[in-house]
C-alpha cells in the first residue's frame, strides 16, 4: 500500500510559480511511474504529467507543454510538479498519482491516489 499526500497549493496571482510536492510512504516509490492530474470545479479530471520511475523519461500533456515541469527525488520519496507562469485556467485540485507501470502515461492505471492539493490562481 501507498500513501501519497502532496502539498505547495494555495491561492497566487497569475504569473506567479508554484512547485507542488507529492511524498509517498512505504519502500516501493522507486519503483513506480508516477503523475499529476487535475481537476477544476465541475470539469473532468485531465493528465498533467507523468515521469517513469527513474525520472529519465517525463511525458505532458499537449496543452500544457512547456509551463509545467515534473520531477522526483527517489532518496525523498518524492515527486514535484513545478508549474510556472500561471492562468486562471489552471485554478484546480492537482492530484499525484501512482502506478505499478514504470514508465507510464495519461491512460495508464494509477493504483495509488492523494486526496489533493488546490491551486487556485486569481486574475
Amino acid at each position: 500500500q501507498v500513501q501519497l499526500v502532496e502539498s505547495g497549493g494555495g491561492l497566487v496571482q497569475a504569473g506567479d510559480s508554484l512547485r507542488l510536492s507529492c511524498v509517498a510512504s512505504g519502500r516501493t516509490f522507486s519503483r513506480h511511474g508516477m503523475a499529476w492530474f487535475r481537476q477544476a470545479a465541475g470539469k473532468e479530471r485531465e493528465f498533467v504529467s507523468s515521469t517513469s520511475w527513474s525520472g529519465g523519461r517525463t511525458t505532458y500533456a499537449d496543452s500544457l507543454k512547456g509551463r509545467f515541469t515534473i520531477s522526483r527525488d527517489n532518496s525523498k520519496n518524492t515527486v514535484y510538479l513545478q508549474v510556472n507562469s500561471l492562468k486562471p485556467e489552471d485554478t484546480a485540485v492537482y492530484y499525484c498519482a501512482a502506478s505499478w507501470i514504470t514508465d507510464p502515461g495519461p491512460r495508464s492505471i494509477y493504483a495509488y491516489w492523494g486526496q489533493g492539493t488546490q491551486v487556485t490562481v486569481s486574475s
